[in-house]
């Protein structure tokens, strides 16, 4: 028997349209209904709904959207948030020092601390989200990602993990130290395990397998050839970190007399499956080549300001057809798992450039919804539309921080600070968040227990630090 919501009279519904530079990207309508029957939106309108359903919610109050798309992040950042060392250091500096903790962290630690991520991410409206698990220590079992898996299940929130890695240390020119970087045998087992185990490419999927080696600086360039080539065989989605900063140009220059996205292009990644975090550092030749490609980005405004990377072009991309997503990146860097955050934070950085390059709230809604199905190469989610999946976020208009801008709902949670979670996340036709609680998750506990693993992580690696420095 099919189970059922039917959402109410909403104040504001935003649809969304597939293009950005639509007419009326948001799409909206107030009044009528949303009605869903198990996973799929049946029906979305301003008419009258003539029927019931299992549960109501009366959205008269609300504004409604697509489920948040977040396409890029580091769960396990979030047990080394704000550390002293890196609070002043560009990215370089900052993945040097944190290097030094996180080559101890064990298994159990990667589970809670995707746990505590997807939590964050539940509560600020995201239904989807990537994570980019680059970070695989010798010491620890090679099975990381089915623990992040398992935390997404338990939570209810639809996941495309991407299996990372770094294969280049130091010792050969790399910047990650030895102990945290795999050999491409062990690397390309593990990738063909996930994707027999878990890749789901149905309509629809609560599940998909994509291929992220981590960035140019921590992989050889015969690692990322071999991905492309992998990918293409199993029809996956190709990710990685590009152009985030001039020391990264100035590593390619050296390394291989190529800019970053010339680089990427020699090693086969310029393709329509491949999506990239951040391109702050893109001239205007490679966004062109980029919106023809229709290669997807994922913008993480609140990082490249934590580190000092710098502005992406984005609304250039956006004119070119790029499919620029929003993303939180590593709790490291951000120092949180909050979309509503990173959607007001990449409409404000946009304003530190020419009024002509400013990004709407049309713009960056689109970006967090429709720009991240394109990014993750989805045809199935990031709309309210008949046939889409049931993914839904509900905030509503009745708080402190909002009120006063109720004559325009859509601008006010772009705008406006949020001091609360969004009311109702609904994720593949399933309650998820209602009345801003997480449905069957002991927060304090989990907290606790987070906790007591990022002390002791922090810890230990300053106990090994002093050591090394008796020697």
């Amino acid at each position: 028997m099919k189970s059922s919501i039917l959402i109410r009279n909403p104040l504001l519904c935003c649809r969304m349209r597939e293009n950005v530079n639509s007419d009326d990207v948001l799409d909206t309508f107030s009044g009528g209904h949303i009605y869903i029957e198990d996973n799929i939106i049946i029906s979305a309108g301003p008419e009258d709904f003539h029927g019931t359903a299992d549960k109501i919610i009366d959205a008269s109050r609300m504004l409604v959207l697509p489920g948040f798309i977040n396409t890029h992040h580091h769960f396990f950042q979030t047990l080394t948030r704000n550390i002293f060392a890196t609070q002043k250091s560009e990215l370089f500096d900052w993945l040097i020092t944190n290097y030094e903790i996180w080559r101890w962290i064990s298994g159990d630690a990667f589970y809670v601390s995707a746990k505590v991520a997807i939590a964050e991410l539940l509560k600020s409206g995201c239904t989807t989200t990537s994570d980019h698990l680059y970070l695989f220590p010798n010491h620890t079992e090679p099975t990381l990602i089915d623990s992040e898996i398992l935390a997404a299940e338990e939570l209810g929130i639809r996941f495309q993990p991407t299996r990372g890695f770094m294969s280049l240390s130091k010792n050969n020119g790399g910047l990650p130290p030895a102990d945290v970087v795999q050999t491409e045998e062990a690397i390309f087992h593990d990738i063909d395990r996930l994707v027999e185990k878990y890749h789901d490419d149905s309509f629809g999927s609560m599940l998909k397998i994509s291929l992220a080696p981590c960035s140019p600086f921590s992989v050889t360039a015969e690692s990322m050839r071999r991905t492309a080539d992998v990918a293409e065989k199993h029809n996956l989605q190709i990710h990685t970190h590009l152009a985030e900063t001039k020391d990264e140009e100035s590593f390619c220059m050296k390394k291989s007399n190529q800019r970053p996205f010339e680089f990427m292009k020699s090693l086969g990644w310029i393709t329509d499956n491949a999506w990239f975090a951040h391109a702050i550092f893109l001239n205007d030749k490679e966004i062109r080549e980029a919106g023809k490609v229709k290669i997807g980005i994922s913008h993480c405004p609140t990082s490249n300001m934590r580190l000092g990377s710098g502005i992406a072009h984005i609304k250039e991309m956006l004119d070119v057809g790029v499919g620029v997503s929003l993303a939180v990146d590593g709790s490291a860097s951000n120092d949180a798992s909050n979309m509503l955050m990173e959607i007001r934070n990449a409409m404000l950085i946009s304003r530190l450039r020419e009024p002509e390059f400013w990004l709407s709230t049309e713009e960056v809604l689109w970006m967090a919804t429709v720009g991240g199905a394109k990014a993750l190469g989805r045809n199935d989610i990031g709309q309210i539309q008949a046939g889409k999946c049931a993914d839904i976020t509900m905030i509503s208009m009745d708080k402190l921080e909002y009120s006063g801008a109720q004559h325009d709902p859509a601008a006010a949670i772009v705008f406006n600070v949020a001091m609360s979670p969004v009311d109702h996340v609904i994720v593949n036709g399933k309650i998820i968040v209602e009345n801003g609680k997480l449905l069957d998750l002991d927060e304090p506990e989990l907290v606790k227990r987070h906790q007591k693993i990022s002390t002791e992580l922090v810890e230990a690696a300053k106990k090994k630090l002093k050591q090394r420095l008796r020697r």
